[in-house]
């Protein structure tokens, strides 16, 4: 299978490299070993048992190789090393890569997070840029873009898998939730949320459990890069605006799984926060590999108009809202239109799923696909 050239760019100091599981974190920073470089991975059982007991070990390991560069695979694994990489990097002018799939142990047992010395990178899933013609939206649509999905020969599988890997490896082996059942049984009522206004209550209402577990439950999965959520908009704002996040899990096909269908389900209620997800994920993308000083959010007035995303920072400012049709109708535009009229600085851009590219006033509907494959032609 041919290999993908992700568009992530790291700095050629020390830095983290944070992702959920199967992003391709391990991938891509052993694309960066060369022959002065000392590689650990955590996940290795002999490994992660010595340094675990031993953390000093990596010092007597770089006094005994003296490499110009160290790459440390999963370190939240081991977090107490931190303190021994602080220490080395202090003494010795050496390079270090370290990469986790979540902070949360690390500030949970208080780890040194290098005081600044380390650039914080983030890995995300495939992009529609780096897939390039072997991209398919129907495909991305139903099982994601996490990597070790997407270039598996059998991603349903994969994607069933890999929830579970989560819930048994990141979840119950690290202690995160007391009860396993009870948060199985959240993951999938927050996947409703997907794309929608936070509602902590009813979700402890809906899950049965007490607002307080709920909130530590959405912690986790923040924690663990497995989901984000966007703030309202509220720059300069003319008019009152909504309050409350949007909520959203880091990759479309995640979604897809853990949202239950049936016969009462109606398809459009599905595939609508799916494809609004998936541009989400895109622009989070887009935004960290290739955007400067970029924020993404949200923006709802309390009559009602909403706009999906606005990507703000820098010299970029866009509103862009995504509609799951091939056909515009005249009231799609009404929430671009009532942003444009608080912010006419801002750029307007309209995604449906048709294929052609037209102008309505002051807005720009282009073709999804196009977006995606191609986001700085519009941004």
């Amino acid at each position: 299978m041919t290999e993908i050239k992700r568009q992530i760019t790291t700095p050629k100091t020390s830095f983290f490299l944070f992702g959920p599981r199967g992003t391709g974190k391990s991938t891509y920073v052993k694309s960066l070993i060369n022959n002065d470089t000392l590689y650990v991975d955590f996940l290795d059982p002999d490994s992660f048992r010595t340094y675990s007991a031993f953390p000093e070990t990596l010092i007597k390991t770089v006094n005994a190789v003296n490499p110009d560069q160290v790459i440390i695979d999963e370190v939240q694994k081991v977090p107490q090393v931190l303190d021994v990489v602080h220490k080395i990097m202090e003494e010795r002018k050496i390079r270090f890569i370290l990469t986790g799939s979540g902070a949360r142990k690390l500030k949970k047992t208080g780890a040194d997070l290098l005081g600044g010395r380390a650039v914080y990178c983030k890995m995300h899933p495939f992009t529609a840029s780096e897939l390039g013609a072997s991209f398919s939206l129907d495909k991305a649509l139903k099982t994601g873009l996490i990597p070790v999905v997407d270039r598996s020969d059998d991603p349903s599988k994969t994607l069933s898998a890999y929830v579970d890997i989560y819930l048994r490896e990141e979840i119950m082996a690290e202690g995160l939730v007391r009860n396993l059942g009870s948060f199985a049984r959240f993951l999938e009522i927050i996947s409703y949320s997907h794309g929608a206004v936070l509602n902590v209550s009813n979700l402890a209402r809906e899950c049965q459990i007490s607002r307080g577990i709920v909130g530590g439950y959405l912690d986790v999965l923040e924690d663990l890069l497995l989901s984000y959520s966007l703030d309202v908009f509220a720059r300069r704002a003319k008019r009152k605006t909504a309050s409350h996040p949007k909520f959203y899990l880091f990759d479309n096909g995640l979604y897809r799984r853990l949202r239950q269908r049936g016969p009462l389900d109606i398809e459009s209620e599905i595939s609508g926060p799916a494809l609004e997800g998936l541009v989400g994920q895109h622009l989070r993308a887009y935004s960290d590999f290739a955007l400067q000083d970029t924020k993404l959010f949200y923006w709802r007035s309390l009559a009602g108009n909403e706009v999906d995303f606005i990507l703000y920072g820098g010299s970029t400012f866009a509103a862009i809202e995504v509609k799951n049709t091939k056909v515009i109708r005249p009231t799609d535009y009404n929430g671009l239109a009532s942003f444009g009229d608080d912010y006419p600085e801002a750029s307007l851009i309209l995604l449906y799923r048709g294929n052609v590219r037209m102008k309505h006033k002051n807005i720009l509907v282009a073709p999804i696909v196009e977006f995606l494959q191609n986001p700085k032609e519009f941004l």
